[in-house]
């Protein structure tokens, strides 16, 4: 009777077990699909309002860089978080200012403080500050943005946050003010990527991964393409 009274509990066990398992593959399977499905979304969005300027330039105000679609940028905020809820993240950093509106909702869903450097100085800025000097390719000037370096510490454990990536000026810029500060950096969040650019590549030398929600293989006949995304 014993030996039975053990067979059944060890049965019970396993099949507990098989049932946990079971329930953990499709719970991650919905969040697969569901990421997915929010992805969709921006590559719609790309799609739809998007318009393709030259050779190299993709205008995208009409829901992220002029005028906001907040229901979109929250789900970026949740996709990002959900990367990133084990990894420790104490502060999202972006710069301004296209990027502080998907900044600001990955940090509110990873419930951390956001910070976005400033590209001008003003006279309430009276604190120590770290800078980096920034050229924008699409703008065609040099900004020197700028965090109050109260605002960072050694024990920080940094997520990057923005906008676009392209030719990598903006991402370097943040990571040499965050080196800087001491801080860890655990990756670099991207909106949209346009991969046949240099930007990864830099920002990869550096031993810092990226990770992009939109990638652009390039632009045809005035319509974009795309590659695979990294979430």
């Amino acid at each position: 009777m014993l030996e039975i009274g053990r067979a059944s509990l060890l049965d019970t066990v396993m099949s507990n077990n098989k049932q946990r398992e079971g329930l953990f593959a499709f719970w991650r399977e919905v969040f697969f699909i569901s990421r997915k499905l929010d992805m969709d979304s921006l590559i719609s969005r790309i799609k739809q309002d998007g318009t393709v300027l030259g050779a190299d330039i993709l205008k995208v105000d009409s829901f992220l860089t002029h005028q906001v679609d907040p229901k979109l940028m929250r789900q970026i905020g949740k996709v990002f978080a959900e990367k990133f809820k084990d990894a420790g993240i104490t502060k999202v950093v972006t710069i301004e200012a296209s990027g502080n509106v998907p900044a600001a909702y990955v940090a509110e869903e990873l419930d951390v403080p956001m910070i976005f450097a400033k590209k001008a100085k003003n006279v309430t800025m009276t604190d120590e500050l770290l800078t980096a000097d920034v050229y924008s390719f699409t703008k065609k000037i040099t900004s020197t943005i700028q965090i109050s370096r109260k605002f960072l510490s050694e024990t920080d454990n940094v997520l990057v946050i923005d906008d676009f990536l392209a030719n990598g000026q903006a991402a370097l810029g943040l990571i040499s003010i965050l080196k800087a500060a001491n801080t860890k950096i655990s990756g670099v969040g991207i909106v949209i990527e346009k991969s046949f650019q240099t930007g990864r590549a830099l920002v990869e030398e550096t031993g810092i991964p990226v990770f992009s929600l939109a990638r652009i293989a390039g632009f045809d006949q005035g319509q974009v393409v795309f590659t695979e995304a990294d979430l």
